[in-house]
Parts: structure tokens; sequence; C-alpha cells
């Protein structure tokens, strides 16, 4: 069978014009029929995306709607763990390829959304949406292999026309689909110390002990130490931290490290206050009001007596 496909390629090769490259790769160009995919450049030669993110976006984009992209069901299609999977997944959210969102159905129970969009840049342009019809044709019976003539790779396809909006009205994709604004960034301490980071870190790894969910890995206490010591720094006593990171967790927590990560970020404290801003703030005494002994008219005064006037006619008709 290997050397009827080495003659094949062979017949392949010698039918492509022009010099071969003398390295690199050498395309055999056999136009598709059925059970494929287009993929775009943007997505296949990404700078940004890490091979397994590209390999898992093309995956998916090859399925029919419907179909199961969970973390399980991908680990359970692929020799990857589901935690090389989930980072993947999470490139393709970072990037605007990949959109997940949980929501409430009729019934109330609550499932989670899946949206993949071919082209980010392109929808953020505002392009239309065209329905796609995700058919999976039967495969066809394997006859003896011929040679088949080599053509070269098809050029892109032109812009389409634009069709007026009464005869085809464009299909509106929710803004929620577009990329998500950065998180903010983990608290630091002013100065991280030896001791001050073997605290923080000691202090994460025994959360586990306080909440059983919460089991964070080296490089996790690693990255997460700064925000504890930030909190430390601040005053904040441990048994606090323990109470702030590990009460009311989501059930079942799915990913323990983002959680920490939160809520060392939006539940940081305050720093404590110096002795200067606790200082009370010293008034003026108010003197107060007395009655007139003459006139029983009301005048301020620190002691009883007479008011100005009555004080005056005594000391005229003295």
């Amino acid at each position: 069978m290997d050397t009827q496909h080495d003659i094949a390629l062979t017949h392949a090769l010698a039918e492509i014009p022009g010099p071969l490259p003398v390295s690199g790769v050498i395309h055999v160009a056999i136009p598709h029929t059925s059970r494929f995919t287009v993929v775009g450049n943007h997505l296949a030669q990404h700078a940004d995306l890490s091979l397994t993110a590209i390999g898992i976006g093309v995956y998916i984009q090859s399925l029919p709607a419907g179909s199961q992209v969970g973390i399980k069901a991908l680990a359970a299609r692929f020799p990857e763990g589901e935690r090389t999977i989930a980072s993947a997944l999470r490139e393709l959210e970072t990037h605007a390829y990949l959109h997940r969102s949980r929501e409430r159905l009729a019934n109330g129970r609550m499932v989670t959304r899946t949206v993949f969009c071919n082209q980010p840049g392109a929808l953020l342009r505002g392009a239309a949406v065209v329905p796609v019809t995700v058919a999976v044709a039967p495969v066809p019976v394997v006859t003896p292999a011929v040679p088949a003539p080599v053509v070269p790779a098809p050029l892109p396809a032109p812009e389409p026309t634009p069709v007026p909006e009464e005869a085809h009205p464009p299909v509106r994709v929710p803004s929620r689909i577009g990329p998500k604004p950065p998180r903010r960034p983990l608290p630091q301490p002013r100065e991280l110390t030896p001791e001050l980071h073997l605290s923080a870190s000691a202090l994460l790894a025994d959360l586990r002990r306080h909440a059983p969910e919460l089991v964070l890995s080296e490089d996790d206490v690693e990255e997460l130490a700064p925000g504890a010591a930030a909190w430390l720094e601040r005053g904040a006593h441990p048994d606090a931290i323990r109470h702030a990171l590990t009460t009311e967790l989501p059930q079942p927590p799915k990913y323990p490290a983002k959680i920490v990560r939160h809520r060392l970020t939006v539940l940081l404290p305050p720093p404590l206050p110096g002795a200067q801003e606790l200082t009370p703030i010293h008034r003026t005494p108010v003197t107060p009001f007395q009655t007139c002994e003459g006139c029983d008219r009301a005048f301020r005064s620190p002691a009883p007596g007479h008011c100005r006037d009555c004080r005056a006619q005594y000391w005229e008709a003295a």
C-alpha cells in the first residue's frame, strides 16, 4: 500500500509546473468535492495562538451546529488533557473566535451557549452574517488510487456583491460577541520582601484545608502570591483573608485559581489609616444663650446676667 502511494505521489509531483523548491514544503493540491471546511489563514497562521488553540479552532469550525465542544467533550475526543484544552479555549476567547455565556432556558435550567466566529475581524467591521448549513456527506467508496491531475490552489474568492436589504436582510449577531475588556491587574505590594512572599504563599497553599475545592497548583500559588501579599501588607489578618477567599464559592468551582484571583482583586481592603487621619477634629466652643435678668431677652454670654442694653442703662444711672 505504501509503495502504491509513493508511486502516485511521484506522478503527482511530476505534474507540478515549474521547478520545485529545494527546501520547505511542497503542496500537492487536489480539489475537495465533499467533507471539507474553508479555514482562513488568519486562524491557521495566527501569530499569537498556540498550535493547540489553532487545531481546536479548526476542529470546532468543521463541526455541524449543535455539536458538543465543551472541555470534557474535547478531552474525550483528543489525547490532550482538560487543562491544556481549557487553556486553548481561553486563547480562542481572548482573540474573539469563541464566545461562551451562561443562559437560562424557559424551564429554568442553566446552559452554556457557545458561539464560534470564523472571522472576528470582519464581524467587528459590521459584515453581514450568512447562515451556513453544515451537512456531513457519506464516506465515498475507496477505489484504486489513480494519479489525479494537480491543479494550482484556487485564488481567493472575490468580495460578494452587496444584496439589497429587502432581498436578503443581514443576520445581526449580538454585540456581546466582541472581545472582552481587559481584566483588572492583580494587586501588588509596595515591597515584596522574602518574608512577606513566604507568608502569602503559605496562606494560598493552605486554602484547600478550609475549602477542599480550592486546590491551587504551584504555578498558581507563585502567580497569586503578590495579591495575597498586598492584603497582608495592608494589615489584613490571615483569617480574614481566608474567609474572603473561601466563603460562598460557586458549586462546582471550575477554575479555582481564577476565583481566588478575582476575589484578591475586587475585595482588596484599603490601607489602614495613620494616626494623623484618626486624630479627632477640634471645634471652637460655641458661646451659649442666656436670658437677660432685666428684659428677658436672649443674648450670648458664658455666664447669666444682663444684655448689652440693660447694662448700658445701669451704667448711665450710676
